[in-house]
């Protein structure tokens, strides 16, 4: 059971689109790293979040429940991101942490960042650690490109490597059906087959006015890594398929680096009745109906 205490969301976050824009040279830091330009939303329904909570310990624990539990293995971000907040409050504390694992692991949708962005607001405010957002958000880095705008948790635009990160104007409103087919793919595997010359950004010349508008910018943007993922997972395939034929589908796209794949409404009602359909038709696979912003 999870004990009682200090709870934070941890939602998935989905690039509208990911442009592959270059490659830092080998004399710059981070050498090798891609550069990118991506649009990024968040979830806004707990269907699509994982959850943290954190509760005064003797010392720093994890205790890890829920449908997606059994998929984690290795080091964990959760830890990681205590033992930062550790370091830099110099007063060793300790908590006991619980994540619960809705969201599928190596899944393109920053699950594991999104978790060690929510370990950091709650340990900071169960330790009252006074660090304001910008601090956290540098060291942050540290445990991954993608942990800052999982700490700012709503539309960004990333470059860079992930670690520039820029407002948008307010995106009109719009629900997303996310699926995931059950596979998973790792980053730099993705990256490392990718091919070709690398493109063009195509920042957003103008807001746009509703969810169709929203659609039509989309559409003339790219995720640069979906033709790679593609390769590396056809189940892919199947699902880019299966939401394009859901009524009211108004773009289907991979999410990141994949395999989830998000359908873009404009009615709450319509993104509730696909992801029913879906999650009927495809029982095995991974399903979520969720505003997002």
């Amino acid at each position: 059971m999870t004990m009682p205490g200090l709870s934070r969301l941890a939602p998935a976050k989905i690039n509208l689109f990911l442009h592959v824009t270059g490659r830092r040279p080998p004399h710059a830091a981070q050498a090798g790293y891609h550069e990118l330009e991506s649009l990024v939303v968040f979830a806004q329904d707990p269907v699509a979040c994982d959850r943290i909570t954190v509760a005064p310990a003797e010392t720093v624990r994890l205790s890890v429940e829920g449908p997606q539990a059994s998929a984690l293995t290795g080091e964990n971000l959760v830890l990681r991101a205590a033992d930062l907040l550790q370091a830099m409050n110099r007063t060793p504390k300790g908590a006991a942490i619980t994540l619960t694992k809705t969201l599928p692991v190596a899944s393109g949708i920053g699950g594991g960042s999104a978790d060690a962005a929510a370990t950091l607001h709650a340990l900071r405010a169960l330790w009252q650690i006074e660090i304001d957002d910008t601090a956290l958000a540098q060291a942050a880095l540290q445990l991954g490109a993608d942990v800052p705008v999982c700490l700012l948790g709503h539309a960004t635009m990333m470059s860079g490597i992930g670690e520039q990160l820029a407002a948008v104007p307010p995106l009109p409103p719009f629900w997303l059906v996310l699926v995931n087919p059950g596979v998973t793919l790792a980053t730099k595997d993705v990256f490392s087959a990718l091919a070709g010359q690398f493109g063009p950004a195509q920042p957003f010349e103008r807001r746009p006015d509703s969810a169709a508008d929203l659609a039509i910018l989309l559409r003339a943007r790219r995720n640069d890594l979906e033709a790679p993922a593609r390769f590396l997972a056809p189940e892919i395939d199947p699902v880019l398929a299966a939401l394009k034929a859901q009524a009211g589908c108004l773009l289907a796209r991979l999410s990141g680096s994949g395999a989830t794949c998000f359908g873009l409404f404009t009615e709450k009602k319509e993104a509730d009745f696909a992801a029913r359909n879906l999650g009927r038709a495809y029982p095995k696979w991974w399903v979520a109906a969720t505003a997002a912003g």
